[in-house]
């Protein structure tokens, strides 16, 4: 269920600096709940332009799968998973590899 007033705060913080990939990840999370277009319109955005935010992995490759691109998400969660390392950021690298993992052996 969309919650217009969360999703009509993260549009203003959007339009007030649409560089901050905080603000673009959070309009795909809400949009991922409804709008699986829109939220691939933001996801994608982040993967352009700040291929280094770690979040974005794990949740496109989710969205991929739901759009039934498994190509697409196991490149997600494999491009993920070498930036969870060259970040040495251990919890999301675990969450990646499970990801893909569940995909691939599934």
């Amino acid at each position: 269920m969309m919650n217009s007033e969360r999703l009509e705060l993260l549009k203003k913080y959007y339009n007030e600096d649409p560089q901050d990939p905080f603000s673009i990840y959070g309009l795909a999370i809400e949009y991922q709940k409804y709008d699986l277009s829109e939220s691939r319109k933001y996801f994608e955005i982040l993967l352009n332009q700040h291929a280094d935010y770690l979040p974005t992995y794990y949740h496109v490759g989710h969205l991929y799968e739901d759009l039934n691109e498994e190509d697409l998400a196991i490149k997600a969660y494999k491009d993920g998973i070498e930036i969870a390392r060259s970040q040495a950021n251990e919890m999301t690298l675990r969450e990646l590899k499970n990801a893909l993992d569940e995909l691939e052996y599934s």
